[in-house]
Formats: structure tokens, sequence, C-alpha cells
């Protein structure tokens, strides 16, 4: 019966026009990832020619207005977008399940608790919390970046679990594994969370592309990492060296166009997986 839910779903995944598309953009960009640092020999931090240079069959998208390749800094910058696309919206929707989960289905002071504790996150000023942290976190990395994310994007994951399974918890099939003594814990990993399977793998790609774009405003707004390159970083520092002004756009086209593009596939998959879970939006 497993076998047969899974080879129909993999059937309508592989048929649906819109999760071929967004699926196709993010692995594209994740084996550039992979191979990209094979293509090249140089080092991002690297001066490897005076000033800047366009595009050109040595330096594939150019140098920076330091001398830097733009094409293996690009590629670092890819590994950082999908470190905290995997580490943020992953620990965001861990967080968010656990507590909705916990919150929906014992009720009582425990959903109160946990409710106050995710409004409360949910109005804290983000931008003001990330001023502190850069005013006494000198050094910052990647996964700093994409921890603090996952900590402050779970709040509304949480709210949808918990109505989720809310409506779950009042069921027959509940009621009976109550009745054969089942643990809580394991009514919910086993009984509920199943049902709720297709919704947990959207809140995921939601998280997932929410996160990268998060980390790209933070890092052009210059709160960003103090170590490593991202793209977020790239268009900054094209920025803060006038890229635009002078007509560089090698510098700053490539890592917003890198980042609109996984951001947009990761939405138009999560589109597409939605009419693949419900059968009236399938395309037939």
């Amino acid at each position: 019966m497993k076998k047969k839910v899974k080879s129909e779903f993999l059937y309508f995944a592989l048929k649906n026009r819109r999760m071929r598309i967004g699926l196709g953009i993010v692995l594209f960009f994740l084996l550039l990832t992979i191979i990209g640092p094979f293509l090249t020999s140089y080092d991002p931090d690297a001066y490897v020619t005076v000033g800047p240079q366009p595009p050109s069959s040595e330096h594939w998208f150019g140098t920076t207005t330091f001398g830097q390749d733009v094409f293996t800094r690009f590629v670092q910058g890819l590994a950082s977008t999908f470190l905290v696309g995997l580490v943020g919206g992953g620990l965001g929707t861990l967080l968010g399940v656990v507590i909705g989960f916990a919150a929906g289905y014992n009720g009582g002071w425990i959903d109160e608790l946990l409710n106050t504790l995710t409004n409360i996150v949910l109005v804290i000023p983000t931008l003001a919390v990330l001023l502190i942290i850069a005013a006494y976190l000198k050094v910052r990395g990647v996964l700093v970046e994409s921890i603090f994310i996952g900590l402050t994007s779970w709040p509304w994951v949480a709210r949808a679990i918990r109505a989720q399974t809310f409506s779950l918890r009042t069921r027959e099939f509940i009621d009976l594994a109550r009745l054969c003594g089942m643990k809580n814990s394991r009514i919910i990993f086993t009984e509920i969370a199943p049902n709720m399977m297709s919704y947990l793998v959207l809140t995921f790609i939601l998280q997932f592309g929410g996160s990268i774009l998060n980390a790209a405003t933070l890092d052009f707004i210059g709160l960003g990492p103090t170590e490593g390159i991202s793209l977020g970083l790239m268009m900054q520092y094209s920025v803060l060296w006038g890229a635009l002004q002078l007509g560089h756009w090698w510098w700053f086209i490539p890592p917003g166009l890198a980042i609109t593009a996984i951001v947009g596939a990761m939405y138009i998959m999560n589109v597409g997986l939605d009419e693949v879970f419900n059968p009236r939006l399938r395309e037939m």
C-alpha cells in the first residue's frame, strides 16, 4: 500500500509542470554549487588581476574592483545560500512543528504557555535584536546567521501546525489510539504527523526560501556574516564600491539573479506540490 502511494506521488510530481520547473532550477544551482569549485582555480579572496574586468574566457563572471574573480565568489556564495536555507529553514520548521504539536494536542495550560511564547517571539523586533547581536558579536559566520534566522522564523509555523492539530486530535482514529494505550508522543508522530505530511513538506519549502531571502536582506544592509562570502554580501560589496554607477553589472547581477531564481523556484515548487497533494488541483 505504501509503495503504491509513493509511486502515485512520484508520478504526479514528475508530471506537474510547476514542480518540474522549480525542481530543475534548484537542482541546477545545487549542481553548480557542487561542481563549481572544480571549474575555477582561483581563491575567492585572492586578487587575481588589476582592477575590474568584464566577463571573459578567463574570468567567466568578470572581476571585482579589487581584481577578485566573481565566478569563484559566486560559487562560494551559492554554498552559503543553501546552508542558510537548510539550517535556517530546517530549524525554523522543527521548532514550529514541535511547539505546534505540543500546543495543539495537549491544550490547556500547555497550549496557553506555548501560545504566549509564540506571540512574544512573533512581536520581537528582529532588526533591533540583530543590531544588538552585531554590536556584541564582532565575528559572525554564515552558520550563526542561519541559526538566528531559524530561531526567529518559527512562530507562524507553530500557529499553523497548532490549528491543524486541534482539528485532528478530535478524530475517531485518535480516540482509538488513546484507548489502545498509546503514549501522547507516539500518537503525535505516528498518527497525527503522517496525516499532515504534505503540509509539513510545504512548510519546510516556504521556510527554506524565506530563510534565503531573509539572509540576503540582512547581508545587503550590513548585518550579515563578517567572515566568509554569500550572495547577499556580494551585492552589498558591489553597492558599497559603486558597481552600479560604474557600470560593473557583472558584479551584482549574477548573485541577484541567483537569489531571485532559487527563492522563486522554491515558491513555484510549493504551488506544484500543493497541486500534487490535492487531487482536485492536479493537472490531468
